[in-house]
């Protein structure tokens, strides 16, 4: 299985990374660890979840999915050849969110004891907290690296102002930097992080790893129309979606999954990995069929002519 490098971490990390956001929402446990199972035997050793998972679910804490892993791995054992990045800032309850040192320090205890670990690999700021300056969400998370909890730290949802000022910071007072940041960036959703950070991660070498890499599930090509929208859970974030240019893109992955006999989120996905950007999208599975599609597209490798096409179809 190929590996590539995440920014300047140390890791080297599959073309794919599992989406644990699932864990705890619509998978079980005990389906759970069959899809962990089915991931790490195809060769591919990154998981990525977060504290707030899923703590949107009726009944849910959060940390459930954290929890879920956590039993995995020590069922499992292996735990030095994965790579598990979790993430930190988001609410999970009164007084509990942000990204001040004091809530760091005593968030990742919580993961580290959900999850079963010593260490977190990549721990990584969930969304900007502009009450907190930046120089102290950064030195807590040096001394978190210092102490042997966390080994290199990432950034999510920072825009590429917020992301230069952070390395800016990291350089002058010689702290590990962010080695990664996680957009929302897909063949649909490409403006954003294209207009913006694309540029600070290829400049400064900084490893990107996706969400929302088949754009809710637009991509696979199952919404076609507003009647598809009760497919799933997910359904009602499509109708912004299905539009010219939705269309558009879904018509331009059927003639590219049909040259290449693959499916539509087999495309979407070799199309991410193709990127120069991108170190690994994330995608998430709810079923061992679902997953090994998800496992083909990591395998796909696209011509000069296929990537032409969507990205013709999917311009902005």
């Amino acid at each position: 299985m190929e590996r590539r490098k995440l920014g300047k971490s140390g890791f080297e990390i599959a073309p794919l990374i599992f989406g644990g956001n699932v864990f705890g929402w619509t998978v079980d446990e005990g389906r759970s660890f069959e899809l962990l199972d089915a991931f790490v035997a195809a060769g591919f050793n990154g998981i990525d979840t977060a504290d707030v998972y899923s703590r949107w679910v009726p009944g849910n804490q959060g940390g459930e999915s954290e929890t879920i892993i956590g039993k995995w791995l020590k069922a499992r054992g292996g735990r030095e050849r994965m790579i598990i990045a979790t993430k930190v800032g988001m609410e999970m309850g009164p007084a509990q969110k942000g990204l001040s040192r004091g809530y760091i320090m005593q968030a990742v205890e919580a993961s580290l004891k959900r999850l079963q670990t010593g260490y977190i690999d990549l721990y990584q700021s969930h969304i900007d907290d502009a009450t907190v300056p930046l120089e102290e969400t950064l030195e807590a998370h040096y001394r978190l690296i210092e102490q042997g909890k966390v080994r290199a730290i990432g950034a999510s949802n920072y825009s590429g102002a917020r992301l230069r000022d952070a390395l800016r910071i990291c350089d002058s007072r010689h702290w590990p930097r962010y080695e990664s940041l996680q957009p929302n960036y897909n063949l649909y959703d490409r403006a954003d992080f294209e207009r913006d950070a694309e540029t600070v991660c290829l400049e400064k070498d900084i490893g990107v790893i996706t969400y929302f890499s088949l754009a809710s599930g637009f991509l696979t090509g199952k919404y076609r129309s507003k009647e598809d929208f009760k497919k799933s859970p997910r359904g009602d974030r499509m109708a912004d979606r299905l539009n010219e240019r939705g269309l558009r893109i879904l018509a331009a992955l059927d003639q590219v999954s049909a040259r290449f006999n693959a499916t539509p989120a087999q495309v979407a996905l070799a199309w991410l990995i193709a990127r120069p950007s991108v170190t690994a999208p994330i995608a998430s599975a709810t079923s061992v069929a679902q997953l090994s599609d998800l496992i083909k597209g990591a395998q796909l490798k696209l011509d000069k002519e296929a990537i032409a096409n969507l990205n013709a179809a999917s311009r902005y």
